[in-house]
């Protein structure tokens, strides 16, 4: 039988502290009423004790005399225990506390001629007392215990939510937000003395800049050498065009064109990662616009089924849109198998092949540049800008394995709701 598995919450830092903070004051509240509880009452009824025998000493010396016996004394008493009557017989004096018809005595007993001499005090006051005492011990416990729980759960929380902010910039760094600092004013002054958590927050805060500058200097090196590229690619091709027909000069045009398309790519790439581009939306039917992209790819020679389950209206930057379904589609005939067929169900597109379908990595993280599986063709650019230009017009684009096999690229577009319909629906 498994063990019940216990809730999320239990794992966080702060309710571990509060149950080590629970635990320990409860040991130390504890212990430290023990410890009055045992000095307090050993106390108690070492006064009483002494208080018995001396009344004990008082009456042995009346009853030697011949006098009579004050009502607290007597011999042999009833409600004597008779641990302490053999003992006195025995020839020894001690003490008891017993309870004499229901409230608390102290017995002093003595020998007296083989009998036992014995007097009682009132024990009541004292067992009161001690009584009283452990109720402050307990009532106490519990207040020092909750002020302590409140206390060291607000400043836990102060640290857990430095803690889960420095977390939450970490995973938008993640994310690839670069600017995203978690900027602990502990760390901008040098003489404030630091804890361990601005110590964490400042070296996340310098890892991301580093990051930052590297790859911003990684993103101009790849924008000035796409854009120095473009100009001798265009006398390139302008002198290839010049070369007489035949079979080299088809080669040579055909790497010109590769060579362009792949300055162009790279261009694009530098301005998505800059973060600079700018969308122009305006609403569209989604059918039409797929159906149109579909017509113009035909020209170069791809046959794509087309699929309307539900038109639906959405509001996008259609060129942006086209581009993304164009790699899309592109991508399916070039690595996949056909038929290829494209699905506008509402405001979702599928581009689907029956190919061997998406390498594990790509399903993992999702495309990487100048990567594609061992013998493929391509540069791993295609999806990497559709991914960038979807983001961009506000879409989600997911890649994922279909059923009955190949690879399938759903892209959700947020769907247009006219205020007028909205208004007369409700």
């Amino acid at each position: 039988m498994r063990a019940p598995r216990l809730p999320a919450w239990t794992a966080t830092l702060t309710w571990k502290a509060a149950v080590f903070i629970a635990v320990m004051c409860c040991a130390l509240a504890a212990l430290l009423g023990v410890l009055v509880h045992v000095s307090v009452t050993g106390q108690t009824v070492n006064d009483s004790r002494e208080k018995a025998l001396a009344r004990l000493t008082d009456v042995t010396r009346l009853y030697e005399a011949g006098e009579p016996l004050p009502r607290f004394a007597g011999i042999d008493p009833a409600g004597l225990p008779s641990s302490l009557r053999a003992l006195a017989v025995r020839g020894e004096r001690g003490t008891m506390v017993t309870d004499d018809q229901g409230r608390p005595t102290m017995w002093a007993a003595g020998p007296a001629d083989g009998r036992a001499l014995a007097v009682r005090v009132d024990y009541t006051q004292s067992a009161e007392t001690i009584e009283a005492l452990d109720r402050s011990i307990l009532g106490s416990s519990v207040l020092a215990i909750g002020a302590t729980l409140l206390v060291g759960a607000f400043a836990v929380t102060r640290v857990t939510r430095r803690l889960h902010l420095t977390a939450q910039v970490a995973r938008r760094i993640s994310a690839g937000d670069l600017d995203a600092r978690v900027a602990d004013p502990r760390t901008k002054d040098p003489s404030r003395p630091q804890d361990e958590v601005a110590t964490v927050s400042g070296a996340l805060d310098t890892m991301a800049s580093s990051l930052q500058s590297k790859l911003q200097s990684e993103q101009r090196f790849t924008a000035d050498v796409a854009h120095e590229l473009r100009t001798p690619l265009t006398g390139l091709s302008a002198a290839a065009e010049l070369l007489p027909e035949g079979r080299p000069s088809e080669l040579v045009r055909d790497r010109v064109r590769a060579m362009r398309g792949l300055t162009e790519d790279l261009l694009e790439i530098s301005r998505l990662d800059a973060r600079t581009e700018t969308v122009d939306l305006a609403v569209h039917e989604l059918g039409p616009l797929v159906e149109r992209v579909v017509r113009a790819m035909r020209a170069s020679g791809t046959e794509t089924e087309v699929r309307i389950v539900r038109d639906a209206t959405v509001e996008t930057d259609r060129r942006r849109l086209e581009r993304v379904l164009g790699n899309l589609i592109a991508n399916a005939h070039k690595h996949g198998a056909p038929p290829v067929v494209v699905t506008v169900d509402g405001p979702v597109v599928s581009v689907r092949d029956h190919g061997p379908g998406y390498p594990a990595y790509l399903l993992e993280s999702g495309p990487q540049r100048f990567r594609t599986e061992s013998g493929g063709k391509g540069h791993g650019l295609g999806l990497t800008i559709a991914v960038g230009q979807a983001a961009v017009i506000g879409a989600q684009l997911v890649f994922a394995e279909a059923d009955g096999g190949g690879a399938e690229a759903l892209l959700r577009l947020p769907e247009y709701v006219a205020l007028t319909d909205s208004r007369a629906e409700g």
